[in-house]
């Protein structure tokens, strides 16, 4: 196994989670004997968010005969840069980008497979708590990248359903530190509610930046969002903050009714205890490990192309959520799973 993720830049913070998750839920998978004389191990290099590092690094993968699978990050444009290669190397990947793109179009991905929430099924999330918060003007702050663009697209298409209207946009480069512009652009419109679509760390800036600039009405974060479990740092004073994502980041508040339930439970506490706090996206990159494990084990093979078929039917309540592959649609997490979370006495909860 192999995996290309951004360790570093603008979206390290969600990179090192998936390393993390990757190192963890590999031992796990070999400490079960899932695959019986096989042993799992993952080569993890930064790509740094840059596609022509990434483009190089996907080609060695590819070229290499022990490298079974791939997975890679955020990037977008770090897994669309190498299809090529992927493609022509029959090597399966999944990749945990927020942007749907990366799978698209099917004819020329076959071999891609996503795994992450998409800003399509954000903004409906999004937009439903709005609707029955009677909030009619939203503001929106968004990264001035692909996943920021096709997000601010989505939650006007859907705002628009529910008779609300994006009053005023902002944007901020993904690097960028001060987020004041931004907000003050943002607040221009007068807003009953505020979203932000960024990462982690610019994500906790820009709430910081329109509480700064006056604002006190409500906030609401698109899953990328989703961090550390522990609020501190620079999303310390964000409580009130609403944010779309998956009830494992709130793992206290969810009843262990079901085998699946309880083994988010335990995986969240596995995690916490080798890493001291929990990260949401951390179970994303532990269920497309699993997932390519599952494909070896019940194809009894470790060629590509077998494995590609295998993951095409792949279905499974994984720690993420409900996960379903088909031929016809590569991009496997059901938007079924998400939920609105709120940060109360400095970590998530489960909103209501």
């Amino acid at each position: 196994m192999a995996a290309s993720l951004e360790l570093s830049g603008s979206a390290a913070d969600i990179g090192v989670a998936y390393q993390r998750a990757l190192e963890l839920k590999a031992a796990q998978i070999n400490a079960s004997g899932l695959l019986g004389r096989r042993k799992l191990t993952v080569r993890v290099q930064d790509n740094r968010g840059d596609p022509a590092t990434a483009l190089t690094q996907i080609t060695a993968f590819a070229a290499d005969p022990s490298v079974t699978a791939l997975i890679t990050g955020t990037c977008a444009d770090c897994t669309s840069g190498a299809a090529k290669v992927i493609e022509q190397d029959h090597l399966p990947t999944i990749a945990l980008s927020p942007v749907a793109d990366v799978i698209a179009p099917a004819a020329e991905r076959r071999y891609i497979f996503r795994l992450a929430p998409s800003a399509d099924d954000d903004a409906v999330v999004l937009t439903s708590e709005l609707g029955r918060a009677g909030q009619r003007k939203v503001a929106l702050l968004a990264s001035d990248d692909a996943y920021g663009k096709r997000g601010a697209d989505a939650l006007a298409r859907e705002a628009g359903k529910i008779s609300a209207k994006v009053v005023a946009r902002a944007q901020f480069a993904p690097a960028d530190s001060d987020l004041s512009k931004a907000a003050h652009t943002a607040l221009a419109g007068n807003p009953d509610a505020v979203v932000i679509w960024g990462y982690p760390p610019q994500a906790a800036l820009a709430v910081g930046a329109v509480r700064a600039g006056g604002y006190h009405g409500q906030v609401y974060l698109d899953a990328v969002a989703a961090g550390d479990l522990f609020l501190g740092g620079p999303f310390a004073g964000t409580d009130g903050t609403s944010l779309v994502f998956t009830p494992t980041l709130a793992i206290d508040d969810v009843i262990a009714t079901t085998p699946a339930k309880a083994a988010r439970r335990q995986w969240f506490q596995d995690y916490t205890s080798r890493y001291s706090t929990y990260h949401g996206h951390a179970s994303f990159a532990a269920d497309a490990l699993q997932l390519i494990a599952n494909a070896v084990v019940q194809s009894g093979s470790i060629d590509g192309a077998t494995l590609r078929t295998r993951l095409e039917t792949a279905q499974v309540d994984g720690l993420s959520g409900s996960i379903r592959f088909t031929p016809d649609n590569h991009s496997g997490f059901a938007p079924q799973s998400l939920t609105m979370l709120e940060a109360r006495a400095g970590r998530w909860r489960l909103l209501g």
